[in-house]
Order: C-alpha cells, then sequence, then structure tokens
C-alpha cells in the first residue's frame, strides 16, 4: 500500500503519519456507515413505491409534456423528503438558481426576508440585493433584514424575535457554514429553530437551504417543519452523477409557485424536457447515501490530521457531523494555495492543472478553487474551495470514495510539507 501511495508522490512521512491517525478514527466510520445504510433503504423504498421502470429513463425534448420519468422523479424526491411535492428539474442550473427560484416565486413587493443564522453565503447576497445586482429582491421591492448568531454560533431568541414583523413572509435558513467558520446547523437544530419562528408567526415560510447536508442525517429539514428545502444535484443528492440539476422539496403551495416561476405562470411543472439525463438523476440519487458516507470520512480524517498539527478546525476532530464540509482555518494565503495544489494533484481529471485565485461571479473577493471532476463544479466529487481573505480557511468537501477523499487529504499534506508550510 505505502509503495502505491509514493508512486503518486505521497513521501514515507506523510504516508505513515495519515495511518496514525487513521487507525483512531475507524469506530466513527462504523457509525456513518449505518446511517449510510438506513438513507439507502429510504431512497430504495420511494423509488419502489413510486414504480420506478426502465421507461423512467427515456429522454423527451421539446416542451416535455407527459414526462413519466421527470414526473416519478419529483414523486420519488418527496417521500423521500416527506413532503407535499417537489420540483426536480435539470432546468434549474445550480443552488443558488434553486434558492433564488424558490424566493423569488414565494416573496412579493412589499414582504420582507428574514435571515436568522446571520448573512447567507456569498452568492445570495446578489440574489437578496445586499450587492446591488440587477433583479435582485431588492429591486423587485422585497426588503431584508438578519439577526446575527452569537459568538457561540447559536442562534440569538431575542434579536430573532426582535426582527420578526408584519411583513415577515420568509424566513431562509442556511444549513451549511458557507464561507463561514460557523458550526453547521443539525436538523434537531433547525427544527427547534423552525418552531420557535412559528410560534411567533405561524404563517411564515421557512426554507432550509440543504446544500452539503443531504443524508447525511437519517432526517432531513423537512422532517421538523420545514415549508420548502432546497439543493443542489451536484452536491450530495446527484451521487456524482447527476450532471447539473437542483430540487425544491415542499408544500403543494410553496413548489407550485416555484415551478411557475422556473418556467411561467400557467406553465409549471407541465413543461420542462428531461433532455436525456433522468438515468443519471436516477442513479446518483440512488448512489447518494453511500457517496455521503465516503465525503464524511474524508471530512472527519482532513479534520484530524490538521488538528493535529495545531490548525483550528471546524468542526473539530471530534463533532458530530451535519453536513460534507470540513473548515481548516491555515492562515496564510501560501497554505491555502498549496493546501488547493494537493487536491488538484489527487484528482483523475485536470491533476497536472495549479489552482491559482481569481475573480468569481457572485463573489466580493478572490476565491481559489480546486477541483478535478467528471462534472464541472460538482462539489461532491473531492474538492477545496476558500476566499482569499482572513482567517485563509480552506473548506475541502466530497469524494465519490473514501479511497480518493483519503489520497486528496494527503496529498494536500504532502503539498504544505514540500513547501515548509507544515511541521510534523
Amino acid at each position: 500500500m505505502e509503495n502505491i501511495f509514493t508512486s503518486l508522490g505521497i513521501s514515507d512521512k506523510v504516508f505513515e503519519f495519515g495511518e496514525k491517525i487513521l487507525e483512531r478514527i475507524k469506530p466513527r466510520f462504523e457509525e456513518i456507515d449505518k446511517t449510510a445504510e438506513y438513507n439507502q433503504a429510504k431512497v430504495i423504498g420511494a423509488m419502489q413505491k413510486n414504480r420506478v421502470s426502465a421507461t423512467c429513463f427515456a429522454g423527451t425534448t421539446g416542451y416535455g409534456y407527459d414526462d413519466l420519468g421527470r414526473d416519478t422523479l419529483e414523486k420519488v424526491y418527496a417521500d423521500i423528503f416527506h413532503t407535499e411535492a417537489a420540483l426536480v428539474r435539470p432546468q434549474i442550473t445550480c443552488g443558488t438558481h434553486a434558492l433564488a427560484t424558490a424566493l423569488s416565486a414565494n416573496l412579493l413587493p412589499g414582504d420582507e426576508l428574514l435571515s436568522p443564522v446571520g448573512r447567507p453565503y456569498d452568492t445570495l447576497e446578489e440574489v437578496i440585493g445586499i450587492r446591488e445586482s440587477k433583479c435582485s429582491l431588492k429591486e423587485y421591492g422585497v426588503t431584508y433584514r438578519e439577526a446575527e448568531l452569537k459568538e457561540d454560533g447559536t442562534f440569538d431568541y431575542d434579536a430573532i424575535r426582535e426582527a420578526i414583523n408584519e411583513k415577515t413572509k420568509l424566513v431562509t435558513i442556511q444549513r451549511s457554514k458557507g464561507y463561514k467558520t460557523r458550526p453547521t446547523f443539525s436538523v434537531k437544530q433547525i427544527g427547534e429553530l423552525i418552531s420557535f419562528v412559528k410560534s411567533i408567526k405561524p404563517d411564515v415560510i421557512c426554507m432550509v437551504d440543504n446544500c452539503y447536508g443531504e443524508f447525511v442525517e437519517r432526517i432531513e429539514p423537512s422532517d421538523v417543519g420545514a415549508d420548502m428545502t432546497v439543493g443542489s444535484l451536484i452536491k450530495n443528492p446527484g451521487g456524482g452523477l447527476a450532471p447539473v440539476g437542483g430540487y425544491i422539496c415542499g408544500t403543494k403551495e410553496a413548489v407550485e409557485r416555484c415551478a411557475y416561476r422556473l418556467s411561467a405562470p400557467g406553465l409549471g411543472q407541465e413543461v420542462g424536457a428531461n433532455l436525456g439525463v433522468m438515468t443519471s438523476l436516477y442513479e446518483g440519487l440512488f448512489l447518494s447515501p453511500t457517496v455521503v458516507a465516503s465525503a464524511l470520512k474524508g471530512a472527519i480524517f482532513a479534520a484530524n490530521i490538521y488538528e493535529e498539527l495545531g490548525f483550528k478546525v471546524v468542526p473539530n476532530s471530534t463533532e458530530s457531523r451535519h453536513d460534507i464540509i470540513q473548515a481548516v482555518e491555515l492562515g496564510s494565503a501560501e497554505r491555502m494555495k498549496a493546501f488547493c495544489h494537493g487536491i488538484q494533484a489527487a484528482a483523475p481529471v485536470d491533476s497536472f492543472a495549479i489552482p491559482e485565485p481569481s475573480p468569481m461571479p457572485g463573489y466580493d473577493s478572490d476565491v481559489i478553487m480546486a477541483a478535478g471532476a467528471f462534472v464541472q463544479g460538482s462539489s461532491i466529487e473531492l474538492s477545496a474551495d476558500g476566499p482569499i481573505r482572513e482567517p485563509y480557511a480552506v473548506y475541502f468537501q466530497g469524494g465519490l470514495t473514501w479511497a480518493h477523499a483519503k489520497l486528496g487529504i494527503l496529498m494536500s499534506l504532502q503539498k504544505l510539507h514540500e513547501k515548509n508550510l507544515v511541521e510534523f
């Protein structure tokens, strides 16, 4: 085993350090596998209940009327997430698009949007209008306010109570940390927050940005009161096979409005050809629980490696996991670059490329991104990225297999070691 890693550029010192760390975390892998088994059964059960057949894989074009595969897949998602309805479409280009669709469909001029978890992910700032942009919610007369988290990363219930008013129409809850080093929220915590919000204003719509969180736990935000649960198919639920797409699971009313916004009023879910991607969407969903398990193992391995070396990691090496993202505060742009060079060097695609920070649409600072992916931007595949700003944190996620995730982490350490940016 050591010889094959050596052939890939991993030194004996780095390999042995990794093996020492791995030995002590293997018991945690057993619990991850149990959750994957539970979620695998849940996915299979939903597919069997809705009589998924080979006919569902047929491609459609044009208007996409009477698309059996598309309509059945949406029923499968609704059953997995225990919701009244679901919108699952390749026409949704990314997670930000799914969230923007859900927000713009369910907010009208004069309404107010509230984030009770502080500032949302960078790419939503222009959607909301925090940073000026054409066609933002702000431009259409939707106001916004937020309640910051407490210093320990918990909800500030007093601030949330004060922020809710007669104009508050929709509350958006970001489950994952985004480009911050706050904790990711568990489904239980999200449920408690939703209950609190609805105790103040029962008719408020609660939407959860579920990106990076699907199948990490045995329940989803829709099981604890979320009116809409939203995510991207090129993250967890696509299992690395979905080439594009997003989903919105929720109440019939909310999802119907989303469908009208995505296509056109009066058309809704009746149109939207699948363009021949159904096999990938179904098979990716089928594989998702075990793929997510592999990514979780990689995240735990990364946390233990870098915490042992003295870096701050979020979550830390022993905390429970609620998404697949591992943040590592590296303290300098040079370390961020070296880390990302290692992730890229471990990739099956474009391993020869060297990531460099550059401007990215939707971000207010240069971002470095490493990903040798089969699907462009697929962050369920092994990847790492982060904005070049203090505290110089890199965000590691993905790994379609545990073996690849392990190699990527070892290679990131190798590049830091070669540049004398870390000692062990």
